[in-house]
């Protein structure tokens, strides 16, 4: 029986026709006319002769070469098809490749844009996944461990952003479900990271809620001695308890002046439903001064730097800053709590009908859907009675 070394390997010319050097028990060198010598094993499967790449010499060595042949020996008592085997283990490392976190992280953001996610939640996943994606992003989604995943949050807590770190684990979780959903993943690793996160204690956002400083903050706005579109922003914000964020991007397309309805479509809104605003006159008003200014274009609150961009996410709580009030007294988000503040303790209104002016959604279907069509005309009476509660105040 012809066995091989590497001498006899080493020694081996080519010829003008590809032809076979044989080792022992199926393994043999395949030497082409350009001089590669490949390593194959023949074996029979049900019958039928099969044969089996075992790679290329001298990258695969005599020993090596052997081994696997040894290998797929064993897999043959088995009763498994080496080829079969190795085919399905090429299909897995290809998945692994291509089901990385950050390919799977991108389909996820994909299928938020289509179902038309807020702009603001678009960008904060997307920072949330360049933040992940920096150490777990060219990880096999099968093989990221808690770990592995507390790394990136580690980084967002030393800077002391505790909260944000609890959010990037959130980013995450929803990426895991996401491919558990897909057959790509089994587990969820970072369900065993709620405990190890620094629990951060959560300070609302600052708001004024007494009457008499609210008052004196609407004297203020009055007084505002900055940008004109953003002065007339701040009175509509008091008046609507609109998110900032709401307002801000408004398109004068959203506004009904005939019937006094101002309509935030759903994808700008926080539960993703479709706002419906009723406008007492003094809003109307202001809406009026308002399109004098900014009326020639789409958006009702262009930055002043570009009309095709809306005001800055700043602008609000910077002209409150220089009304001199600090982040700890008022921010722009804070109109909405003394909305609700003051117009709970009047005890002139449903709950539930504050609820809808915020656009606070009742988790019940059935509920909701009576809210919608109950509320509508207190909410209407609502609005005319907290604008000329703010004209009230500024007076007191």
């Amino acid at each position: 029986m012809t066995v091989l070394s590497d001498a006899k390997i080493r020694a081996i010319k080519p010829k003008a026709k590809p032809f076979k050097q044989a080792d022992f028990d199926g393994l043999f060198l395949l030497v082409s006319p350009n001089g590669s010598k490949l390593w194959r094993f023949k074996y029979r499967l049900h019958g039928k002769e099969k044969l089996l790449a075992l790679g290329k010499y001298p990258d695969v060595s005599l020993v090596v070469a052997r081994k696997r042949r040894d290998e797929a020996r064993v897999q043959l008592a088995n009763g498994d098809d080496p080829s079969a085997l190795r085919k399905a283990q090429q299909q897995r490392e290809a998945a692994e490749q291509h089901d990385k976190f950050a390919n799977l992280a991108a389909e996820l953001f994909e299928k938020k844009r289509t179902e038309r996610r807020s702009a603001a939640t678009l960008v904060k996943t997307e920072w949330f996944h360049r933040l992940l994606n920096a150490d777990i992003g060219s990880m096999p989604i099968t093989q990221i461990t808690a770990q592995d995943v507390l790394v990136p949050l580690r980084k967002v807590e030393k800077k002391g952003h505790y909260e944000t770190a609890k959010r990037l684990r959130s980013a995450a979780s929803a990426v895991f479900r996401y491919a558990i959903a897909l057959g790509k993943a089994e587990n969820d690793p970072t369900y065993g990271l709620k405990g190890a996160l620094i629990q951060h204690k959560v300070t609302h956002r600052a708001a004024i809620t007494d009457p008499k400083e609210a008052g004196g903050l609407m004297r203020a706005i009055d007084d505002f001695s900055g940008q004109k579109a953003t002065r007339l922003a701040l009175h509509l914000l008091s008046i609507t308890a609109l998110r900032p964020g709401e307002l801000r991007l408004g398109r004068w397309g959203e506004v009904d002046e005939k019937n006094a309805t101002w309509i935030i479509p759903a994808e700008r809104t926080k539960m993703r439903r479709e706002h419906a605003v009723p406008l007492p006159h003094q809003a109307l008003g202001i809406l009026r001064n308002l399109r004098d200014l900014t009326g020639w274009g789409e958006l009702m609150f262009p930055s002043v730097r570009s009309s095709q961009r809306a005001m800055s996410d700043n602008t609000l709580n910077a002209a409150l800053r220089r009304m001199g009030y600090g982040k700890e007294e008022m921010t722009a988000h804070g109109f909405r709590a003394m909305f609700s503040t003051l117009s709970n303790e009047s005890g002139l209104w449903h709950p539930d009908a504050i609820e809808r002016a915020l656009a606070h959604v009742e988790k019940n279907e059935i509920r909701r859907a009576y809210a919608r069509g109950q509320h509508w005309d207190e909410r209407v009476k609502l609005a005319q009675w907290w604008a000329d509660k703010l004209d009230q105040l500024r007076q007191d």
